[in-house]
Parts: structure tokens; C-alpha cells; sequence
């Protein structure tokens, strides 16, 4: 077991404020490292989208460096604050927002990028920061602690070889997302080619619409539909629709070990469970799964901001369950597949309905009613069971992907406190010694 040894945060790093930019500076410019790409990402990435027109002074004074931490500094809730995201090189002309605050190295030889970046993530350091702070109508970052936190690190050495471990496990995480963002991109390409454009293959094997197949307008969608195709509601091609279960007199949260799901655990083709999801009892678990009954093949599709984001049940649920405010929509087995109707509801067309549809002063949703009330055109089971035919190789190669996802980032955070408080340590390999 190795030596914790007691450091003062403020002794190995320095504190500084991002950039206070104008309206006029953003959307164009240089590379912006901002609040959300900090907090969505452990490691700051090699490309950034956002942008920031900044001068070479500020580009100086608010400059992204090897070594450098960035936390955010404000948040509507406390679990957001100070979450942290580690540059692992040097980024040259790259400027930082104001809501982040950047701790830079004053020594090379106590913490090590890579590791630091996880310790700063773990469930300890997180109920450290929290605790300390602030809040008012939002929380805020209290300064004043890191001159007073003291942090147990094991030795240089140690952490270069658990940094480097865990940094690699979270390079793979990172590759399985980049597969599946390919891989949810050509869904999305098919199902526009096919129900979008309608070039969904003919007789012949040629794009319908493009070789010349007929089409026809339709008075209540305002389009062309090929021929023989119809307009239905999509309350007409769904089974069910239902939801999840408010904790308010049926049981508690905080009890148990199974995630209570919620809409910020919901991204479209993924469900994360981390520290962030409320946990729940067995017991909780049977009583919401009475209103849920969720099921292989049904949709998650959440009713509040962000409206209509949806996840694809593949495998039954054994562990986890859904909050009021997340439908589940079931199929209709005599008109479509389950596969076409999660693309049918992941699609641009369903967002910018739930979007123009959603109404509420403080946050806003949609009801069932409403969009059960979804016009689309319809071309029959058999169109339907021929896509499917296509893309369910890649919605199940999407699948075992973000299962391995979770396998890896189980282990990950398993590791993660033994490495931090040195009951276990990574050992060379055999062949690293002969090299």
C-alpha cells in the first residue's frame, strides 16, 4: 500500500477567472473552451466547436495550457458546480469562459494531469466541493475553500501509472462514443432517405421518388406522398403510452440500489447511470414498474426541456425505472416495427413538433394528447418491416457498444477510489520492464 502524503490545493495550483465576453465577441473567432464542453468531458478535447473573436492579450491572460483543471464556477444546482475537465497539452489560441475557473500547475512533479482528472471526478472530492458551496438563486463556487483544502495524494510515480490506466479505459469509452455517433448518423441518413425523401428502394431496386415513382399530395400533411401512401395520427401505430412514477406518497428516493431514471439521465440512443441518478428500493422498484411496465422494444421519450429526447428499450430492464416526466410509447404490432418508430420519434420532423407544440410559464412540456396527435404518412407494414430488416444490425451494434460503455466505466469508477487511496497500485507490465 503506498504513502498518502497531505498537500494544500492552493500550494500546487493557482486560481484565475475566464474571460467576460460580449454578445459581439461570441459564435466567431478563435477556439472557446465553455461551460458545457468542461462539463461534459473529463479531458478537454482536441477540437472545439465554440468560438470567441478574443485579442492576442486576452488570448495570453485566458490561455489553455498542459496541466491546466478547469471547474465550473456556477450552476442552477449544486450537483453541477465545480465539475472539472483536465487539459492534457497545450492548446494554443484557445480562451476560456467566464463561468469556469482555471487552476494552473505550480509544480511538475506532485500531481499528475491525467490522474488528477479523475480524482477531482470521484464521488469524495465532488461531496467535498459541493458541501462547500454556495447558494443563493444559484450556486456558486466558494472561492475560499481552496486556500484552505488540503488533498491526499499518493506519490508522483503512482499516479502517473493509475492516471495512465484509467486514461486509457476512458480513451475507450470515448472511441465506443465516437462508433456510435457514426452509427447514429447512418440510421438517421437511412431513415430521411427513406421516409423523408421517400427513396426507399422500388420494385426495382431504384430510390422510389428519384426514378420517376409517383406521388401524390396530401391536404393535411401539405406534401407529396408516394402513391397509396396515407395520413395517420400517431395514436393510430402506438399500443401504449405511458409514464414513470412521482416519488410523492408511493415511495422515497435515496433508498435502495437501483437508479431512478430522470430526463438529465436521458440522451438520445443512451441512458447514463452515475451518481447523478437518484437511487431507489426493490420495493420502489416493483410499484413504478406497475405504471411503467416498461418493455423490450418501447421508446423513452421525455416530456419536459429537453422535449423529445427518446431511448430504445433493448433489453429488459432489471435495475432502473423512469420518473413521471419520461413516456414510454409502445408499438402497435399490426402496423409498424419497433425500430421504425424510434427512428420516427428521434426524427428532426418529431423534434421540431414537440418543440412548437410544448407549452408552460416556467418549463415546458408536452402532453400525451398532444402528441399522440402527430400527423405522419404511412405506407403500410410491409415498407416498415423492410427498413427495419436494415438498421437493426446497427441499433444492436449501438447497443452492445454503449453496454461496454457501462461495463467500462463500472470499472473505472471501481478502481478509482482504491487507486486514490493507494489500496491497490498498477504494477509494469513485462514487457514495459524489458523496455
Amino acid at each position: 500500500m503506498s504513502n498518502l502524503k497531505k498537500h494544500r490545493f492552493c500550494e500546487l495550483y493557482t486560481m484565475s477567472s475566464g474571460i467576460s465576453s460580449t454578445k459581439e465577441q461570441a459564435g466567431h473567432g478563435s477556439p472557446f473552451l465553455s461551460f458545457s464542453t468542461v462539463f461534459n468531458n473529463y479531458f478537454v478535447p482536441d477540437e472545439l466547436t465554440d468560438l470567441m473573436s478574443t485579442s492576442a492579450k486576452e488570448k495570453e491572460t485566458y490561455s489553455v495550457k498542459s496541466g491546466d483543471i478547469f471547474l465550473t464556477r456556477t450552476s442552477e444546482v449544486i450537483d453541477e458546480l465545480a465539475m472539472s475537465c483536465v487539459a492534457t497539452k497545450n492548446h494554443p489560441n484557445v480562451s476560456y469562459s467566464g463561468f469556469l475557473k482555471r487552476l494552473r500547475p505550480t509544480q511538475n512533479d506532485v500531481t499528475y494531469s491525467k490522474f488528477m482528472a479523475f480524482y477531482l471526478r470521484s464521488p469524495m472530492f465532488r461531496k467535498t466541493m459541493t458541501n462547500n458551496a454556495v447558494m443563493t438563486l444559484r450556486a456558486s463556487l466558494n472561492e475560499a475553500i481552496f486556500s484552505y483544502l488540503d488533498l491526499l495524494l499518493p506519490e508522483f510515480d503512482e499516479q502517473v501509472k493509475a492516471g495512465d490506466l484509467l486514461y486509457l479505459l476512458n480513451e475507450k469509452i470515448e472511441l465506443n462514443n465516437r462508433i456510435n455517433i457514426e452509427l447514429e448518423a447512418m440510421l438517421k441518413t437511412l431513415y430521411n432517405y427513406w421516409f423523408v425523401q421517400f427513396d426507399f428502394p422500388d420494385e426495382n431496386g431504384k430510390p422510389y421518388k428519384t426514378s420517376g415513382g409517383k406521388m401524390v399530395y396530401n391536404d393535411i400533411l401539405k406534401r407529396d406522398l408516394p402513391e397509396g401512401w396515407i395520413n395517420v395520427s400517431l395514436d393510430s401505430i402506438v399500443s401504449r403510452c405511458g409514464t414513470g412514477l412521482n416519488p410523492r406518497n408511493n415511495f422515497k428516493l435515496g433508498e435502495g440500489s437501483n437508479y431512478y431514471i430522470t430526463i438529465k439521465s436521458i440522451d438520445d440512443g443512451k441512458i447514463t447511470f452515475d451518481e447523478r441518478c437518484d437511487r431507489i428500493s426493490d420495493e420502489a422498484l416493483q410499484i413504478i414498474d406497475k405504471r411503467s411496465d416498461l418493455q423490450i422494444g418501447d421508446i423513452l421519450f421525455t416530456s419536459i426541456q429537453p422535449v423529445g429526447i427518446t431511448y430504445f428499450i433493448q433489453e429488459k430492464p432489471t435495475n432502473w425505472n423512469i420518473n413521471e416526466s419520461v413516456f414510454t410509447l409502445r408499438f402497435n404490432a399490426e402496423r409498424i416495427t419497433p425500430e421504425y418508430l424510434y427512428m420516427l420519434l428521434s426524427s428532426q420532423e418529431m423534434k421540431s413538433y414537440t418543440k412548437q407544440c410544448s407549452t408552460g410559464s416556467i418549463h415546458k412540456g408536452i402532453r400525451h394528447s398532444v402528441l399522440k396527435a402527430f400527423q405522419l404518412p404511412y405506407g403500410g407494414m410491409n415498407i416498415y418491416e423492410k427498413f427495419t430488416n436494415i438498421i437493426l444490425p446497427l441499433l444492436k451494434k449501438q447497443f452492445v457498444i454503449e453496454k461496454e460503455n457501462l461495463q467500462l466505466s463500472e470499472l473505472r469508477d471501481w478502481l478509482l477510489p482504491m487507486l486514490m487511496s493507494g489500496q491497490v497500485t498498477v504494477k509494469p507490465s513485462a514487457e514495459s520492464k524489458k523496455a
